[in-house]
């Protein structure tokens, strides 16, 4: 898999590509610059993915997310962002973006959200909802109740409470935390919420 990282914050290029290096990933190529980006696309042709810094030289927000999906066609482009806004996330994916990876994503999870995203799958935070049902990490769509659920297990709640939360009768919360722990992999409640935390579905 060929992946091209483009961020102007050295440490932070760096420091993601030996990572997914060290992950199996077998091209990892860098750049620090909307401009630097677009010369690779077209040196190399296409990448499995691209991952465009929103905020790096040249991006003038999405419009650089429109020049490396024009270059790097057919293949995919995501944005990476250090600060995690649900409404630039949904206007990345309707510009096209197969997703928007937040830099705080724990190691493991951007890795997983890596490989779903050059397989196709639109990655968003869960918190970031469209207008039509999308994929979240792949088997996880989750439903709006479900996410409503699992925010109150991520609060410590009980299903009385969350119950009372939404005006739900409390084997009705029951079913769906049955349903989000087939849907996350998850063991039991505390490991529901630990799911969530390390892949910022919330």
């Amino acid at each position: 898999m060929k992946i091209l990282l483009a961020d102007d914050h050295d440490l932070i290029r760096e420091t993601i590509a030996a990572f997914l290096v060290s992950e199996g990933f077998e091209t990892v190529s860098l750049a620090a610059t909307l401009g630097e980006a677009l010369a690779c696309i077209k040196e190399t042709g296409p990448y499995d993915l691209v991952l465009l810094d929103y905020k790096m030289p040249g991006m003038n927000g999405l419009e650089g997310l429109e020049a490396a999906l024009a270059a790097n066609a057919p293949k995919r482009v995501a944005i990476l962002s250090g600060a995690t806004s649900h409404g630039l996330a949904e206007a990345a994916v309707r510009a096209g973006a197969i997703g928007f990876l937040p830099k705080t994503l724990r190691s493991r999870a951007m890795v997983a959200a890596i490989r779903l995203m050059i397989a196709g799958k639109t990655f968003l935070p869960l918190g970031a909802f469209l207008e039509e049902p999308m994929d979240r990490l792949g088997e996880f769509q989750l439903s709006r109740r479900e996410v409503d659920v699992l925010r109150g297990i991520c609060e410590g709640k009980s299903n009385k409470e969350i119950a009372r939360d939404h005006q739900l009768q409390e084997v009705t919360v029951k079913l769906h935390v049955k349903t989000l722990g087939r849907k996350l992999g998850a063991r039991n409640r505390t490991h529901a919420a630990m799911i969530a935390r390390d892949c910022m579905l919330l």
